[in-house]
């Protein structure tokens, strides 16, 4: 018969429990890296996560009819907007209280220049009503249905209040109607008139053109980089300069200096006559199209190809296609079978990083695309700077980023984004 003893939990040193110890001394750990990490956390989370919520969040936010015309919006729910008459006295009462109250406050354009968006020609109803508001007695002033189509026409207009009806809630799937070309009909959402269907058809250029970006990237990339990891340092880090030298000249001035080149009357046209190529009054037209912009993109953002697969194809050991030809492979055999797959992770990492750069890109196009040549996004920045429509530049933003993280998960299942590398 054998003693056996009880020996017990191990010990620390300071005689608490190994394993309570243990524990202990991860956490510290984690709140120690945590703690380093935690001012670049909140940099990003206050630059870039929440200004990018708050834009989002204007694709639907619409609280602006209804904080400007409460009384309005109410009187407007029993209103049968299919009747074809124009509402009655008790809600043209209430927009004039509306009306009043947003005028001293200076308001008053701003609901109209957000219903305008919806239908043009609102925005001048309401400064128009704005300016007499502001001199009515409401007690003594009635009748107001009177008052308001003596302002403006318009506003014995049914489809006017059927505007501002539709348009009242806080919330809004407006601006991403408007953004897939469709609108609010009687019967829910229809296609626009087809002269103001333009956004499907600039989300498609912008893939399409990001593609072909993308490959014209890929075929003029892949020999250089080859010849970057093949050639002996000193020769390879002279030819990096050149790669690199794009980066220290101003993205303005090299898209200028593409604007001179493909003009009809610019260097290529000029060398091309000069060559017989091409007639002196047949000049290829290079510039303000999809042509100029493929070009030029593909310029500037060439080294961002260059470079994810420079730095894969400097790890592929030369000694493996001495291996494969000496086993009876043909130059191309060994290259294809042998190097190409090996290479095929800085292709995939290259190509995420130009297309994503490609498909938010509008300085280039802007200045080279002409009204054929440009990509959705150069319509976000006219809405955001020029027409500021911030809805319905955040609803294309928003469509965008979807479509991107779409392509981006197909991209993961077809090839794996455990296959990307960066060397």
């Amino acid at each position: 018969m054998s003693d056996t003893t009880d020996t017990g939990p191990v010990l620390a040193a300071d005689g608490t429990p190994l394993k309570r110890s243990l524990s202990r001394a991860l956490r510290r750990q984690k709140m120690r890296a945590l703690m380093l990490i935690a001012p670049l956390l909140l940099f990003v989370l206050l630059t870039f996560i929440v200004p990018i919520g708050q834009m989002l969040f204007r694709s639907v936010e619409n609280d602006i009819v209804s904080r400007t015309l409460p009384n309005t919006v109410i009187a407007l729910q029993d209103w049968d907007a299919d009747s074809g008459q124009i509402p009655d006295e008790a809600i043209f009462t209430a927009l004039a209280i509306d009306m009043q109250a947003a005028a001293e406050a200076k308001i008053h354009t701003r609901v109209g220049s957000r219903l305008n968006y919806e239908k043009p020609g609102i925005s001048s109803l309401f400064r128009k009503a704005g300016r007499k508001a502001k001199k009515w007695d409401l007690e003594n002033d009635g009748p107001y249905q009177e008052k308001f189509i003596k302002i403006a026409k318009g506003w014995g207009d049914p489809e006017v209040w059927r505007t501002i009806q539709t348009y009242s809630s806080k919330y809004t799937a407006g601006y991403f109607l408007n953004a897939a070309d469709l609108q609010n009909g009687t019967e829910g959402p229809e296609w626009r008139p087809e002269n103001e269907q333009i956004y499907i058809t600039l989300f498609k250029r912008t893939l399409f053109m990001s593609m072909m970006i993308t490959v014209s990237c890929i075929i003029l990339a892949y020999p250089v980089a080859w010849i970057l990891a093949n050639l002996p340092s000193r020769s390879a880090n002279l030819l990096m300069i050149l790669v690199l030298l794009p980066f220290w000249t101003s993205l303005l001035v090299r898209t200028s200096a593409w604007k001179v080149m493909l003009q009809q009357q610019g260097v290529i046209n000029d060398t091309l006559v000069w060559l017989g190529l091409v007639a002196d009054d047949a000049r290829l037209v290079m510039i303000n199209n999809q042509f100029g912009t493929i070009v030029a993109m593909t310029h500037i953002l060439l080294p961002f190809m260059i470079l994810p697969m420079y730095s894969v194809m400097q790890t592929i050991q030369p000694t493996y296609l001495r291996a494969a030809k000496s086993l009876g492979a043909t130059n191309w055999t060994a290259f294809w079978r042998v190097y190409f797959p090996q290479s095929i992770p800085g292709i995939g990492a290259g190509s995420i990083l130009v297309f994503i750069l490609a498909i938010g890109y509008y300085i280039t196009p802007e200045l080279v695309g002409g009204t054929k040549g440009v990509f959705i996004s150069n319509r976000i920045a006219f809405h955001i700077s020029s027409s500021l429509n911030w809805g319905l530049a955040a609803a294309l933003g928003s469509i965008l980023l979807v479509v991107v993280l779409i392509l981006y998960w197909a991209y993961d299942k077809i090839v794996g984004i455990d296959n990307v590398k960066l060397g």
